[in-house]
């Protein structure tokens, strides 16, 4: 079978139920996916277990079929694929792009991101002591494309910028994590939320480490609250309401500038995704992070 030319993903963590801006990225990723004749995933990123919530995975996988918005694969939960991050890890190791650190945060934050211990010169073994593992990244000035945002360009220097891959207490980082499972899944399109441009370079770089081809990317503007927050469990902003699901995707595609017709307020989230699939223009959408605001 012909492997489709784009696999897309929506990936939340469970540290509480959607709301409306998870709802707008979700949304956006489903219909860039639907318009290119292709395939959308879910990926639960369920890596912390101080913060993350079972409950809250449960809620959100609820609230993606309340919405219509139906993963075409199992849904995947990160919490049961440590040992796919370990040997990954261990690949980094042996490529030389992965160093233990001993470091606190207040030691770096001192030295001016700087290494008071040289943990990546002196590639320090493991010695039963706590420690994180970090990426090495190589100096560079990373440039890539963004489908929305068009030419992006990213300082990236040694040693200042090393993203932790492992925490300290065993956890598996994000910025491991989530390269690893778009290597496996085969994800070929990423769209999320402006807020994680930063990181972009990173996940690239990490991505070539491992021998792969880092996906395509499109960041949105996240939804930020009347006090200028962006929406998220700290800011307080509120559960979607599942019972509601039209409202909900209707208010979304006004927020990513589409601009659905008033009739379709009234209709059925079946038909408004209908609708949604056949006028989808990325273009429509606002590039400026912050443009938007929850009506």
């Amino acid at each position: 079978m012909t492997e489709p030319v784009y696999r897309g993903r929506f990936a939340p963590s469970p540290t509480g139920p959607l709301h409306f801006g998870s709802l707008v990225t979700a949304l956006a990723s489903y219909l860039e996916a639907r318009h290119h004749g292709g395939q959308w995933l879910v990926r639960i990123e369920d890596l912390d277990p101080l913060r993350d919530s079972r409950r809250a995975a449960t809620l959100i996988c609820d609230s993606l079929r309340a919405h219509g918005l139906m993963s075409d694969e199992p849904i995947r939960f990160q919490s049961q694929r440590h040992h796919t991050y370990e040997t990954a890890i261990a690949h980094l190791f042996e490529a030389r792009r992965a160093y233990r650190c001993h470091c606190s945060r207040k030691q770096l934050e001192e030295n001016g991101g700087h290494h008071p211990q040289l943990c990546r010169e002196r590639s320090l073994p493991a010695d039963g002591r706590p420690h994180a593992i970090r990426f090495a990244l190589q100096e560079q000035t990373a440039r890539w494309h963004d489908d929305l945002l068009g030419a992006q360009v990213q300082r990236l220097r040694a040693e200042l910028d090393d993203p932790v891959i492992r925490r300290k207490e065993g956890f598996y980082a994000y910025q491991l994590a989530v390269v690893v499972d778009d290597i496996d899944q085969r994800i070929t399109h990423v769209v999320r939320g402006s807020d994680l441009l930063p990181v972009t370079a990173h996940q690239q770089q990490i991505c070539l480490a491992l021998g792969h081809t880092p996906p395509n990317w499109l960041h949105i503007p996240v939804i930020r609250n009347r006090q200028g927050q962006k929406l998220s469990k700290q800011t307080h902003a509120p559960a979607l309401d599942d019972a509601r699901p039209e409202r909900n995707l209707w208010q979304a595609l006004a927020a990513l500038n589409q601009s659905p017709p008033a009739s379709l307020q009234t209709a059925s989230a079946a038909r408004i995704l209908a609708w949604a699939g056949d006028h989808w223009r990325r273009n429509r959408v606002h590039p400026e992070p912050g443009t938007h605001q929850l009506r």
